[in-house]
């Protein structure tokens, strides 16, 4: 009988010794930093984010549409305008645009615009089809994957309502500098030449 009482002396012993460790922790946490403690105390402690804070990353970017690189048409009722080709700092390339449905009814994006790997296709719906071709420099650019496989394009696309647009984004390896333009290519639209900025 005193070996069970004593066992559950001890932990509750225990609980009251984690909830004083928790309450004390939250206490010192809650604080504001100068120590007041008056009417600020209150107050949020976080700065608001400036203009130098990177904004979190989204799955798609909004592409800048007061400029047209070009415009795709498709027979299966999407119409494409590539708004920019910009190359970045870390020897990446991303195109941006907008899907748009130019039929009267509900389009979905064909299967080929995934790509034909078995490591894209678990992604959906996606642009990871896409290609760009650099004609001077006899090569051809794949959207890039990341360390899973997944490729670096906007995913999960369905289907698109009569009218509609969606924003989307493809990453690719940045071409040489030397390279100015650049020839798209989706399965199943038309090749369109586009210049990079």
């Amino acid at each position: 009988m005193s070996n069970r009482y004593g066992a559950t002396t001890r932990r509750a012993a225990a609980a009251a010794l984690v909830v004083v460790a928790l309450t004390v922790s939250l206490t010192a946490c809650g604080g504001d930093d100068n120590g007041s403690g008056g009417k600020d105390g209150d107050k949020s402690t976080s700065a608001p984010p400036g203009k130098d804070e990177p904004k979190p990353s989204e799955g798609n970017t909004v592409p800048d549409t007061s400029k047209t690189l070009a415009t795709i048409n498709g027979s299966n009722g999407f119409q494409i305008t590539i708004h920019s080709a910009a190359r970045d700092a870390g020897g990446f390339l991303t195109v941006s645009g907008v899907l748009k449905n130019t039929s009267g009814q509900r389009q979905f994006p064909p299967l080929q615009w995934n790509g034909e790997e078995s490591q894209v296709k678990r992604t959906g719906p996606s642009f990871a089809g896409m290609t760009l071709i650099d004609k001077e420099g006899k090569k051809r650019y794949y959207v890039l994957r990341d360390t899973d496989g997944f490729p670096l394009t906007t995913t999960g696309l369905s289907g698109v309502d009569a009218g509609k647009s969606v924003d989307f984004f493809a990453q690719f390896p940045a071409p040489p500098d030397t390279t100015s333009k650049v020839d798209l290519q989706l399965p199943m639209m038309p090749t369109a030449t586009i210049e990079i900025s």
